[in-house]
């Protein structure tokens, strides 16, 4: 597959147009980033290691009947897509209270949910990428009552396989972040499900295993990184 010109950069991918225009290819980088864009730095070797996870949950979902944007791992730090027209919605889903919803609301950290709470967000980093609800997505023009339903669902429904997928491996899903585009008329997952995305506990020490350990300088982050990837791919 020829890789094109550079369609995007992102803090964190660039993504690239090849011969097909149905398909890109996504590129990971080290950059990291925090609060929007307010903190920078890198992470040695972040763009390898989040590829290789990303790669193997979209697997893992795919498997599970959940249609992803991934097409095939092409390198290191490269994965063939679908192309998506990407919906302006992130969508979280949170499992124990952590991050803004112990700002926004009181919880302590750490607090199991009676039920997951899944939370739509505008992707504008100008604006903070603020919290909204349906009628604030649907007004934007960002995405339909109907989309904003399947969001939803879809958000449960990978919540389900990836909390079992996680445990498996001795670590608690405390929240994670997922985007979602349009494809030939149909929605698929894109973007990626990594330490930046997601928060991970390890289940016996709930220590902290992604990119809080950068937000708040906590340290070890690139061990945190590589340890979540050699759980998720099975490495002893």
């Amino acid at each position: 597959m020829k890789k094109g010109i550079q369609l995007y950069e992102g803090k964190a991918k660039k993504v690239f147009a090849t011969d097909d225009k149905d398909l890109v290819i996504q590129e990971f980088k080290d950059d990291a980033t925090a609060f929007n864009n307010k903190k920078k730095g890198t992470i040695a070797d972040k763009g390898v290691v989040n590829n290789a996870i990303s790669c193997k949950l979209f697997t893992m979902l795919e498997a599970n009947g959940i249609r992803t944007h991934l097409v095939e791992k092409l390198s290191e730090r490269e994965m063939l897509c679908r192309h998506l027209d990407i919906i302006k919605v992130e969508v979280v889903t949170r499992n124990i209270a952590a991050g803004s919803l112990v700002k926004r609301y009181g919880f302590a950290e750490g607090t199991v949910l009676q039920n997951p709470i899944v939370e739509f967000y505008l992707k504008d980093d100008e604006l903070d990428d603020p919290l909204m609800n349906e009628s604030h997505a649907v007004a934007l023009g960002v995405a339909t009552y109907e989309e904003l339903a399947l969001l939803k669902s879809r958000a449960e429904a990978i919540n389900v396989l990836l909390k079992q997928f996680f445990a498996d491996r001795k670590m608690k899903l405390v929240d994670f972040k997922l985007e979602f585009g349009r494809h030939n008329g149909e929605i698929l997952l894109g973007d990626e499900i990594s330490p930046d995305t997601c928060r991970f506990w390890d289940l016996e020490t709930n220590e902290k295993m992604d990119k809080d350990r950068f937000r708040f300088d906590l340290g070890g982050v690139e061990n945190a990184y590589s340890e979540v990837q050699r759980r998720v791919l099975d490495l002893d």
